[in-house]
Order: structure tokens, then C-alpha cells, then sequence
């Protein structure tokens, strides 16, 4: 006498779907008639619709109706919290001032700062909450938040405990990291190394008190901070066991890369102007390399970052929106998915492993961006015959499905 299989109970379960992975071995890992089961929040089984065992027992199961389903997307590096916008810059640039004129002049950064020292933690929050909504349609369920516009102790925090808030409001993961040495504040102009100070003295152990930073960014920048500079801050972070980022490399070469690779950061972004050595340190650190080809874009840059280098040395890729007032004002990731495969020549697949597996290695996040089982259970179901349609038609949102953390948000 056989004995009964043991029935497999779960909360939901996906059918008529094809499956893009992300596992390596196969392109985009892809399952074509696929099917996916989940409990309490995560991946429990998936493989092709043929093979779902007949014990598996569902709550709810739904008809993908053929579309393709990909881990949510992760939007790794956003600036999303502030107020006001700088729209004159824009017109400044285009009438021959440069980022840096405008920064020397008291614009760029600064003047949005004041913006958003002047604004409540509510107003921020109600200007901030458009902006979310925008990147969660189009299949978003992760993302990072810096701060950087406050550049003092309150308004730092005031930025982090909004993008606190926008995650427990909107059903979003938000990672949040502490950007104080993002640009030096009016008040210490000339004295970057006293705000430096401030920064490492109070505002990053305040942030650590608070339970309000998740990781330390830092810009090195001829018009920002200095490599010796950051380093501080970095020592800083590290003393107090937060991990690093860094704004690297993307005016001229200040040796971000290494330097970021030297702390193990999790990720440097931008890298324009990285050279090969530092390359090879990210490489042996394991650091991601973030490309934000929005900001590229819209600063009419012409060197673009060393893909074939970063590809050669085995560095992972992520792509993400620099969602910004001055150089980055999208909110779409999809549209950064066509620009990193129009402007940097990734291949539609590299570009979806850059807003999935591979913007959740620049976050740490071990337990999303690929379709696995145990992994977190944020799915995005899309009406398109082929993964490379997500980077291929700029202007579209094929969005027809969010699952986030095993709860149905939106279906067809």
C-alpha cells in the first residue's frame, strides 16, 4: 500500500506564469510555463507548472495569465526625501553654467537644503509620498533612502525618520543611510574639516542611538569631501559597525573606488572616472559597483562608466534611479533599465540583475532579488512576451501584478 503524500499547505500560489529567476546557468534563469508557492511571506516551491505537487494546498491561487514574473524591483540608490526642486538649475545648465558653477554659487545641493530645513517632517513626508508611489508602479518593493539634505543633526534625522515613516505607510522595505557628508553646510563654509568633525562626533552616533541609519554614505568630490575626509567618516561608521557606501568617482578620479573597496563598502556609485586599480579592489572586496544612468543623462556626461572593465574583473552591476532634485529628477526604474543598456551597453539581462539580484547585494539583502525558495516573496508579474521588453520600450509600464512580502497588492 502506497502511502498518501503529505499535503503542502501555503498562503498562494502563482500559475500561467514564466519565471525569470535570475539564477545563473540558464538566460535570466527562466522557467517558461512555470509556478510558484509561498508561505508566510516567502518562496516555498517553484519549477515548471507540470512538476507543482499535486499535495500542494493553496489559500488563493491566481492566473499570471501568461505573463512573466521577476523578483520586485530594488531601487538601491535614491536621494527621495526632500523639499522643493531645482528646475532654474536645469535651465542654467542648459544656458552653459556647469554643476560645479552652480554648487560655488550656493545652488546644487545647498539650495535644497534650506528647502528642506524649512519643511515639517509631515510636509516632507506629503512631498515625498508622490515621488513613492511613482517608483512602486512600476514594481518597486525595495528600496534605499538617503539623508544628505539636512547636514546638521536635527534635519538629518528628521530625514531618516521620514523614510522610516514612508515604509511603514506605504508597505515598502526602505533601507535608510545616514548621507551627512553629502556637500558642506553654509555654515561651515571654509571649515569642512570642523563639519567633518560633527559629522563623526554627533550625527552618526546620534543616528546609531536612534536606530535610524542602516548603513554610511559619503561623497568624495573635489566639490564635496576630500578622500582624508571621508576616511574619518568611514572609520567612523566602521568603529560603530554600520555599513558603507560611497559617491565615487564620478567627476574626476579621487581614488573612491579603492577607498571604498579598502572599508569593504557595499557598493560605490556612479564611477565615471574609476580607474583600473580601483576596479581590481572591488573586485577583491566584493563591492558593488552602482551605475546611475539618469544622472548621466541628465548632466550631458560623456565618459561613461568602465562596463567591459567592471564586467572583465567580475564586479556585479546594479542600476538604479539617483532619484534627485538636482541630477537625477526620475522617478522610473524601468526607463534607468533602457538608459543603461542605450548609454552603458549593458545587456537587457545585466540590467534587470541590476535592479534584482544585484541591487539587493549592494544592500545587503540576502533574502531578495532572485526567485529562490526561502527567499522574501516580492514578485512583480509583467504583461510582456520576453524579459528584454522591460529595457527595451522607454516610455512603458507593463506592471500588471505586485506581491510584496507574500501579500497580493495588485493582480490582473
Amino acid at each position: 500500500m502506497i502511502a498518501a503524500e503529505p499535503m503542502i499547505d501555503c498562503d498562494l500560489v502563482l500559475v500561467n506564469v514564466a519565471l525569470a529567476t535570475m539564477r545563473s546557468g540558464t538566460p535570466y534563469g527562466a522557467v517558461r510555463d512555470g509556478a510558484l508557492a509561498v508561505r508566510d511571506g516567502r518562496i516555498t516551491w517553484l519549477g515548471a507548472r507540470a512538476s507543482l505537487p499535486r499535495s500542494v494546498r493553496a489559500t488563493a491561487e491566481l492566473d499570471g495569465k501568461g505573463g512573466w514574473l521577476t523578483p520586485g524591483f530594488i531601487d538601491c540608490h535614491t536621494h527621495l526625501v526632500y523639499a522643493g526642486n531645482r528646475a532654474h538649475e536645469f535651465e542654467q545648465r542648459l544656458q552653459g553654467a556647469s554643476y560645479e558653477d552652480i554648487a560655488r554659487a550656493g545652488g546644487g545641493i545647498v539650495s535644497t537644503v534650506q528647502a528642506t530645513r524649512s519643511a515639517s517632517e509631515a510636509e516632507l513626508l506629503r512631498a515625498s509620498e508622490p515621488r513613492l508611489a511613482r517608483l512602486l508602479a512600476e514594481g518597486v518593493t525595495t528600496m534605499e533612502i538617503k539623508s544628505g539634505y539636512g547636514l546638521d543633526l536635527a534635519n538629518e534625522l528628521k530625514m531618516l525618520r521620514v523614510a522610516r515613516g514612508l515604509c511603514a505607510a506605504h508597505g515598502v522595505d526602505v533601507q535608510t543611510t545616514l548621507l551627512a557628508a553629502h556637500a558642506v553646510p553654509p555654515e561651515y563654509a571654509g571649515r569642512a574639516d570642523d563639519y567633518i568633525a560633527l559629522v563623526c562626533d554627533e550625527i552618526i552616533p546620534a543616528a546609531v542611538r536612534e536606530r535610524l541609519a542602516d548603513a554610511v554614505d559619503a561623497y568624495c568630490e573635489s566639490i564635496a569631501f576630500s578622500s582624508a575626509q571621508v576616511r574619518r567618516v568611514f572609520e567612523t561608521a566602521q568603529r560603530l559597525r554600520l555599513p558603507i557606501k560611497l559617491h565615487a568617482d564620478q567627476r574626476s578620479d579621487l581614488g573612491g573606488a579603492a577607498l571604498a573597496a579598502e572599508f569593504a563598502a557595499r557598493s560605490a556609485d556612479h564611477l565615471e572616472h574609476s580607474s583600473a586599480e580601483g576596479i581590481a579592489a572591488m573586485a577583491r572586496a566584493g563591492t558593488v559597483a552602482v551605475l546611475l544612468p539618469g544622472a548621466y543623462y541628465f548632466l550631458r556626461e560623456q565618459r561613461p562608466p568602465p562596463v567591459a572593465d567592471l564586467r572583465a574583473a567580475g564586479v556585479s552591476i546594479a542600476i538604479s534611479t539617483d532619484c534627485n532634485p538636482g541630477t537625477s529628477p526620475t522617478t522610473s526604474l524601468l526607463l534607468m533599465l533602457n538608459m543603461a543598456c542605450t548609454l552603458f551597453r549593458l545587456t537587457p539581462e545585466e540590467a534587470l540583475s541590476g535592479v534584482t539580484c544585484n541591487a539587493a547585494q549592494a544592500l545587503g539583502a540576502s533574502d531578495r532579488g532572485r526567485l529562490e525558495i526561502g527567499m522574501t516573496a516580492d514578485l512583480a508579474l509583467w504583461d510582456i512576451d520576453e524579459p528584454a521588453e522591460l529595457a527595451y520600450a522607454f516610455g512603458a509600464n507593463p506592471l500588471a501584478g505586485i506581491v510584496h512580502r507574500g501579500n497580493v497588492v495588485r493582480w490582473p
